[in-house]
């Protein structure tokens, strides 16, 4: 059987994970949450009270975790050393020191097997940063999702109103995402990149279903061609 893997790349407000679920759960594949297997090294790291940049623990550690990645009804659940560690990894503490771990050279590799495997065995969708230029560069179909500043910071106040946050300052959050695009634009180790072959959405000014139906739309044609 054929399985169809979908890369979907894009800058920070650009709709990536929402839409990406949705037309996961459309087109009946499994949504690849990327952060989460982030998110469950970074809980094994901490609780072998690891709390700093060094490979060489890192690496040890790697070594020896017993890691995966499984799907159930559509739903990804991830186990460190046969423990399901799905709900446990969505604490302030994980959350505080992923984004530390993400700049490991030996962590990005170790999930990039994981994730290529994923692709290899299922019908996948997966979003992020560098998924179609370095995790799945042979993905069957490629996106590149983008916003203008201005709407990107508009749906991230609107973010923060829904949590009940007030007085956001509109200006501040956009700066902020011209900061956070610069980063990953410029990061030593894959950088944001819309490959050649990727297809450009940009979502500035199309509704949610819009985007849904045009990729799902996408998909589909390479699916049947696939059959």
């Amino acid at each position: 059987m054929k399985y169809i893997s979908v890369a979907v790349d894009g800058p920070a407000g650009s709709g990536k994970s929402t839409i990406t679920k949705m037309v996961a759960e459309k087109l009946g594949y499994n949504y690849v949450d990327t952060g989460a297997m982030y998110r469950a090294l970074t809980y094994n790291f901490l609780n072998n009270n690891l709390k700093e940049l060094d490979e060489k623990k890192i690496t040890t550690l790697l070594e020896s975790v017993d890691f995966e990645v499984k799907f159930d009804n559509k739903r990804q659940y991830v186990f460190v050393n046969k423990e399901d560690v799905s709900d446990k990894i969505r604490t302030a503490q994980v959350s505080k020191y992923t984004s530390l771990f993400a700049k490991s050279p030996a962590v990005r590799e170790f999930l990039i097997d994981t994730q290529r495997n994923l692709a290899n065995s299922n019908n996948i969708i997966m979003d992020g940063r560098d998924i179609a230029s370095v995790v799945l560069p042979n993905a069957d179909v490629k996106i590149f999702l983008t916003a203008s500043v201005e709407e990107r910071a508009r749906r991230r106040v609107l973010d923060f109103e829904k949590q009940g946050l007030v007085n956001i300052d509109f200006e501040k959050v956009k700066e902020d995402i011209k900061a956070r695009d610069w980063q990953d634009e410029n990061r030593d180790i894959a950088p944001l990149v819309k490959v050649e072959s990727a297809v450009l959405i940009d979502t500035t000014n199309l509704t949610i279903d819009e985007v849904v139906n045009n990729m799902t739309n996408i998909i589909k044609r390479v699916q049947l061609e696939s059959n």
